[in-house]
């Protein structure tokens, strides 16, 4: 104690001298609570990738926040869900949860300058497993994200053909002469989606078959993503300011080039305006509030400790209200323009489908190719064809000599027999058909294909490795055996990464992203935010939290905020909570959008009983670290009660083993929230086990004072590893007597 006496002052001239605005205004740094300020909670050391400047940080979280979220997750989501309602929801969740909760997280990593396993453990010792479970949530939205990365990839490899190979429908190699018009595949849809499913993917009719089998392409692409990632986290390879403005405007230059192309599509206006409308039916859908709040916390990362540790490398002095509101508007604006790309062109497919792909583009094709010779006049389709159902057309095609009718399919153009309207195209897929499209309009397409998917492999791989290094940081510096070996977190992390992530290399592995999307990770998201919330606002308490935000960055947290975090995010989460529950186990059928091989279409299919099951196995794993902690401590103390109670002299080996396992839970100090000094006759409480006299107060109690000791502790049982810091009894009044733990008495101001 005398020598830790003896060193404090050093350690606060030193952390005066790094902060010299706490002497300025008259703070003692090193009476944060539970010792934020102090040296063995600031050891984290800060990777290279994040000895940036301001600028640099902020231009991380903004990368961070477009992601392929924007650009793949939003227009499908807003495509299913009726466009403008959906939109309006996502507005509204966003303002009054998405900026609120994305605030409090950046807050929490600028105050306790830790990573996010260390913050909550800090914060509420009880909750210690929420950082785990929220690094467990990361781990889930990184597997799927490097499954998006290697379509990436994929489309990637293929633009370097001229043309590319989605403007032309290659048919199956088992091609025959056709008896059935279900067969024809080419002619079913446009060669876009044909090209996706059966190229791309090579998917299965359904999420139980073909999950045994690997499509080697996208195995291959997962392996070099990965392989480059742990290159990447180990080397500790730099990301340079050029980098970070490449992956955050190139995309918007290319996405405003095709808006601009995509509004002189035919047709593409009419389906625009469903972006801005809104149907009173689909607004009362709690299905579609429930998609959308998830989206809120997928797309601003809210829930995987990604903004917390990130935050915690932050400079003194930034506004996180103004930069917590910028990353929802940059968000917001990615998501608008990328959507309405879609909905344009999936204007022109409607238009062009049905009996307009048949009158106007293949019969009168047809005529043309016979009139320059290239046809025989055996093609030449009846005259009546155009006036009759689309199925008549197929079955005359049917009835042509085999050779006649490979040439006739072959130069079919691009779009879809059947009236598809505006349910062209339902599956998480539909960006990339689009945005395929979209690039088949533009002259030298292959080249406009290999820098557009090139942007996206980039802003994947930002992304995806900004995931990975808020799961290898906190695992670094709170596993002892990844603390000695700090280069073993990024292979373990890798590798792991690589072998869970396989399962999206199978035939039917873009149905198991769709579950993980749609159901998994979203239920995830939203038990551990409402934890998140629920510890500030009611266990640690808001008008507490408030007061450390003061002490330690000199103004208040602005009180809009705390009003949403009580009584507004928290109601709302367990809102959504409840729709994700009644949504998976009390819905008659949940289903997923599959692809029919013989019908060349998409269907829904109910998923199985066992597919549900899995759901709700890898829920419980995620979640499990939160309640380890509580039964834990609960373990230990039954223990000290029993030994305490039957156990008497003769066995005090047995009584000395559990006490020591006690006091190893790690200790939760309190200190003053007022700035003023003890006021004359004022009752004084020491911290458990000091003495008045032994406390090294900088303003020592008046004599009259009267000592009140805190219950729970023996003065022997207290290490001075802490600055002791004296509490007033006008402020031991804003304590209230609950107390989640045995050793300390947790502060409500709520």
């Amino acid at each position: 104690m005398d020598q830790f006496l003896k060193a404090l002052p050093t350690a606060k001239d030193k952390e005066l001298e790094e902060n010299p605005s706490s002497r300025k205004r008259g703070i003692d740094p090193t009476s944060m609570s539970w010792g934020f300020k102090t040296r063995d909670v600031r050891i984290t050391k800060i990777p290279n990738h994040f000895q940036a400047k301001k600028t640099e940080n902020i231009l991380i979280l903004v990368a961070f926040s477009i992601g392929l979220g924007s650009m793949w997750r939003f227009p499908y989501l807003c495509h299913q869900n009726g466009g403008g309602s959906f939109l309006l929801m996502y507005l509204i969740l966003l303002l009054l949860v998405g900026i609120p909760l994305s605030y409090m997280e950046m807050i929490l990593g600028h105050w306790l300058r830790m990573d996010n396993i260390r913050a909550w453990n800090q914060l509420v010792p009880w909750l210690s497993g929420l950082g785990y479970s929220s690094t467990l949530a990361c781990v889930l939205v990184s597997l799927y994200n490097s499954a998006l990365i290697s379509w990436n990839l994929l489309y990637l490899g293929q633009s370097f053909d001229y043309p590319p190979p989605w403007e032309q429908c290659k048919r199956s190699p088992h091609f025959h002469k056709i008896t059935n018009m279900s067969e024809f595949e080419c002619l079913r849809t446009v060669p876009f989606q044909y090209f996706w499913y059966h190229t791309i993917l090579q998917v299965s009719s359904q999420v139980e078959e073909g999950i045994e089998t690997l499509v080697l392409n996208i195995a291959v692409c997962l392996f070099a993503i990965w392989v480059s990632l742990c290159i990447i986290l180990i080397t500790r390879i730099k990301i340079s300011v050029l980098m970070l403005i490449f992956s955050i405007f190139f995309p918007y230059v290319l996405l405003f080039c095709f808006f601009i192309r995509s509004l002189f599509l035919q047709g593409a206006m009419a389906s625009l305006r469903r972006l801005v409308t809104t149907e009173l039916s689909i607004l009362s859908s709690l299905d579609t509030w429930r998609q959308a709040g998830g989206h809120v916390l997928y797309s601003l990362g809210l829930g995987m400790g990604t903004i917390i540790t990130f935050s915690s490398y932050q400079t003194r002095g930034d506004n996180y209200i103004k930069l917590a509101s910028f990353m929802a508007m940059v968000n917001l604006v990615t998501s608008l323009l990328s959507t309405a790309i879609i909905f344009l062109v999936l204007g022109f497919w409607t238009t062009t489908s049905g009996p307009s792909c048949i009158e106007n583009r293949n019969v009168s094709n047809l005529v043309r190719l016979i009139g320059k010779g290239v046809l025989p006049q055996a093609a030449r389709p009846p005259q009546d064809i155009v006036h009759k159902p689309p199925e008549e057309y197929l079955y005359w095609i049917s009835q042509l000599p085999l050779k006649l009718q490979q040439r006739v399919v072959h130069f079919s153009l691009p779009c879809s027999i059947l009236v598809q309207k505006e349910k062209f195209m339902e599956g998480p897929g539909l960006a990339y058909v689009a945005f395929s499209q979209v690039i088949s309009l533009f002259p030298g397409s292959s080249f406009w294909a290999i820098i557009f998917f090139v942007a996206l492999v980039i802003m994947g791989l930002a992304t995806l490795t900004m995931l990975l290094e808020s799961i290898v940081l906190p695992l670094q510096n709170n596993i002892p055996t990844f603390t000695k070996y700090p280069k073993l977190v990024p292979v373990v992390v890798c590798l792991g990464g690589l072998l869970g992530s396989l399962v999206f290399s199978s035939r039917s592995g873009s149905y198991v992203v769709f579950l993980f999307d749609n159901h998994l990770v979203p239920m995830v998201l939203v038990i551990v935010v409402v934890l998140q919330n629920l510890s500030l606002a009611c266990v640690y308490g808001i008008r507490r939290f408030r007061a450390e935000m003061f002490n330690q960055l000199g103004r208040l947290v602005w009180a809009p905020f705390t009003f949403l975090w009580t009584y507004v995010t928290l109601p709302a989460l367990l809102a959504l909570l409840t729709i994700c529950f009644l949504n998976l186990y009390h819905k008659e059928s949940l289903y997923y959008i599959s692809w029919n091989n013989s019908m060349s279409q998409e269907e829904k299919q109910p998923y199985q009983k066992t597919v549900l099951g899995w759901v709700t196995l890898l829920s419980v794993l995620v979640l499990l670290p939160i309640p380890v902690y509580p039964l834990q401590h609960w373990w230990y103390l039954d223990d000290q009660v029993i030994c305490e109670v039957f156990k008497g002299p003769s066995s005090p080996k047995r009584t000395e083993t559990v006490s020591n396992k006690v006091s190893q839970w790690p200790t939760h100090h309190l200190r003053r929230f007022t700035l003023r000094g003890p006021e004359k006759g004022a009752q004084v409480l020491p911290l458990p086990g000091k003495n008045p006299t032994e406390t090294g107060s900088v303003q020592p109690p008046e004599k009259s004072a009267q000592v009140l000791p805190l219950p729970g502790k023996k003065p022997t049982e207290m290490g001075g590893l802490r600055p002791p810091v004296l509490l007033t009894k006008r402020d031991s009044e804003n304590y209230s007597s609950f107390s989640l733990r045995g050793d300390s008495i947790v502060p409500n101001y709520s």
